[in-house]
């Protein structure tokens, strides 16, 4: 289990290579694009020196450069340098100015998540997003510059936004703890998780450390409390009584904590039964919030998902893609559908729709919720969670 505050850059002296697995070794991997020459001369089939991309800038430049340092269960793990970790977000459509995504990729592997895109930018296949994870290197070091910024201060911080940081690359490199650890020192912060993973007990001191002088609050995302469905539909991620069980530690240790059921899928997760169960469960485990958001589907993502619901689900193969042909969203008359069916079992359990401010809040002047609003039209919101940890990018429905 990780805890060191930074993840050192690799180098011959770093002492990163003390945790590399024995009879490996850290090295930039040019076979991520083995059909790209190292210059126009070299020839066809060439390959670039290690770290030469000359073709590529930005992020896509970063990704092929970054150092493989470790590969195991399928999954090849590399360091990503990075300026910051803190990600400004100016839409009017999101309700948080700032998000956290440790780690670029997820290797949970989700059949339906739309971040699948992101791995795009980096000039990798969507398909590579769960078998090409890229660790932020330095976490711990250059959270402590951001956080130090007077323009993050009574701004909302959501961590998980895009990927999710409890995923199991955080047991071995820890990036999302070294990134709590320097929120921990800190006053006056509005922080929130967005995990699928149970995992983030493991970090209870810290979030209880943060609660003391800022407000935090943790969303578990569980799209479904049937186990073998849960699998199918998440292959890697923590068990779905697991998660629940999550939600039930965070409250009795005083931490603000709710259920996220996203994303909602269509004639798989939504019988009204199944609904009620998992509304029923949160209750139970003392959640505060239960929040609901239909799938949605980019391009990239129906890529993966629209062979899965063909081998899995035929018969709804063909509504899906009737359905997400001409939109990324799922019909409005069915958002709305939905919506009124989950207000209704808030109002059954007596659950609330947002994340609930903790009281340290005052401390900041002006600090704002996770803002999940309701009567929200869901084409005009984003994801307020983890693109796999909650999936949508859409408001949740009220």
């Amino acid at each position: 289990m990780a805890t060191a505050t930074t993840i050192p850059a690799a180098s011959a002296d770093s002492s990163f290579l003390k945790r590399v697995p024995r009879g490996r070794r850290i090295d930039s991997t040019p076979t991520l694009f083995p059909d790209v020459p190292a210059n126009r001369d070299s020839g066809p089939g060439a390959l670039p020196p290690p770290g030469f991309a000359p073709e590529r800038t930005g992020i896509a430049r970063l990704a092929f450069s970054s150092p493989r340092a470790d590969a195991k269960r399928g999954t090849e793990y590399f360091l990503l340098p990075v300026r910051s970790i803190l990600n400004h977000c100016d839409s009017e459509r999101v309700p948080f100015s700032w998000t956290v995504n440790p780690y670029r990729g997820c290797e949970f592997g989700c059949q339906y998540c739309y971040a699948r895109y992101t791995h795009e930018y980096m000039e990798l296949d969507g398909a590579d997003f769960e078998r090409k994870i890229y660790v932020k290197q330095e976490a711990g070091a250059i959270a402590a510059r951001d956080l130090a910024t007077e323009k993050i201060q009574g701004e909302h911080i959501a961590i998980g936004t895009a990927t999710d940081p409890y995923q199991p690359a955080e047991r071995e490199y820890g990036a999302t703890r070294a990134i709590l650890e320097q929120m921990a020192v800190r006053r006056g912060l509005s922080v929130s998780i967005t995990t699928k993973s149970d995992q983030v007990l493991r970090d209870l001191d810290l979030l209880l450390q943060i609660a003391a002088h800022s407000s935090i609050s943790v969303n578990l995302s569980i799209t479904t409390l049937r186990t073998r469905l849960a699998r199918m539909l998440e292959p890697r991620a923590p068990r779905p009584d697991l998660r629940m069980n999550a939600v039930r530690e965070l409250r009795r240790a005083g931490i603000s904590a709710g259920v996220f059921a996203m994303p909602l899928l269509p004639g798989i997760t939504d019988r009204q039964e199944d609904l009620d169960a998992l509304a029923r469960a949160a209750r139970d485990a003392g959640a505060q919030w239960f929040a609901a958001g239909v799938i949605f589907l980019m391009p990239s993502a129906q890529k993966q998902f629209f062979p899965f619901l063909d081998a899995k689900f035929p018969k709804l193969a063909r509504r899906y893609r009737e359905w997400f042909s001409r939109s990324n969203y799922a019909p409005e008359t069915y958002r709305k559908e939905i919506s009124v069916r989950v207000a209704a079992l808030r109002k059954k359990y007596g659950l609330g729709s947002r994340p609930v401010e903790a009281a340290r809040a005052k401390e900041c002047g002006r600090q704002l919720s996770l803002g999940l609003e309701c009567g929200v039209p869901a084409q005009r919101a984003e994801s307020t969670a983890n693109a796999c940890a909650a999936q949508s990018p859409l408001r949740v429905l009220a």
